[in-house]
């Protein structure tokens, strides 16, 4: 026999968690439809060609835009080191989604050519990324109320499984000596 917490209750799954294999599986039929349909009309080296060609371009784009990362990257922290707060770049931004780009680029496929070239567009960026910071935000506030003060919450498992909120409070300029605890020893477990 164990001691201790009961296990937690199994979390169900999300409704897209569950459909995502299910559309995986549709697009990568609905990909080789494709494939198939412009190799029977165009002819099969003209497939091979725009397949080639996107893989080239993605890993240019992917390449391009890891070293605009590793730039922006080093100039930031030299104006960190300098002293100076580093200012925003506009022209930074959306180097993700420009890498997201450049992987769907890469990946064989009409449909993902599509998104990846829609995705190398700057006002498509922006568009995603600004969708993307609201849905993210959005999905952390839901999550967790009261996220500001995450650090500053406590919780203290009991050894019956009881969960005690608590609130953190540091004082650092009391005195550690005068601490019941403070010279290192354990604390006595919590009990009723």
């Amino acid at each position: 026999m164990t001691t201790g917490a009961p296990p937690p209750p199994a979390r169900k799954r999300s409704r897209s968690r569950s459909l995502a294999p299910l559309g995986l599986a549709a697009w990568l039929v609905l990909e080789v439809w494709l494939l198939t349909l412009v190799a029977g009309a165009a002819g099969g080296f003209t497939v091979l060609a725009l397949l080639a060609g996107g893989a080239v371009l993605g890993a240019a784009v992917i390449k391009r835009a890891g070293r605009r990362a590793f730039r922006t990257l080093t100039e930031t922290l030299q104006q960190q080191q300098a002293g100076a707060v580093p200012a925003q770049d506009a022209g930074s931004t959306g180097n993700g989604f420009l890498m997201l780009g450049g992987v769907l680029l890469m990946v064989p496929g009409l449909l993902s050519d599509a998104a990846g070239l829609l995705l190398l567009l700057p006002p498509v960026r922006a568009w995603a990324g600004r969708y993307a910071e609201r849905s993210l935000d959005r999905r952390v506030r839901a999550a967790v109320p009261g996220f500001d003060d995450a650090f500053q919450r406590a919780r203290v498992h009991r050894p019956d499984g009881k969960v005690v909120q608590g609130e953190v409070i540091r004082d650092d300029t009391a005195d550690r000596r005068t601490h019941p605890y403070g010279d290192g020893d354990s604390r006595p477990p919590l009990t009723r």
